[in-house]
């Protein structure tokens, strides 16, 4: 790889707190849709909480992307079978038991 091609790779990277809301029994909740798009216009802008100022477009913002997100999951179709949630919160503390460690179970003082 020349240097020319490096600049034109793209990293793609997820935040890690926007959850996968496709092909889930049962499917995500309106709740669950507006906290990823909370989460995406938090990492977007770079806000967790943004000023006076800039509260009215942040929340048309989180508003718009809901509205998309809902259109989206509405529309996509799968061919696969539906996920289900209890098992796919059990593999993801088995990755995160795995990456951070198993957490502990009590306290010592």
């Amino acid at each position: 790889m020349t240097k020319g091609d490096e600049r034109q790779v793209a990293r793609i990277v997820v935040c890690r707190n926007i959850k996968t809301l496709h092909n889930f029994v049962p499917p995500a909740t309106a709740e669950e849709i507006r906290a990823s798009s909370l989460q995406f216009v938090r990492k977007l802008s770079g806000f967790t909480r943004p000023s006076k100022a800039n509260q009215p477009a942040f929340d048309r913002a989180v508003d718009e992307v809901a509205k998309a997100a809902h259109q989206l999951l509405e529309a996509l179709v799968s061919n696969a079978p539906p996920r289900d949630r209890a098992v796919e919160a059990s593999k993801a503390q088995a990755r995160a038991a795995s990456r951070f460690g198993a957490p502990t179970t009590g306290h010592t003082t």
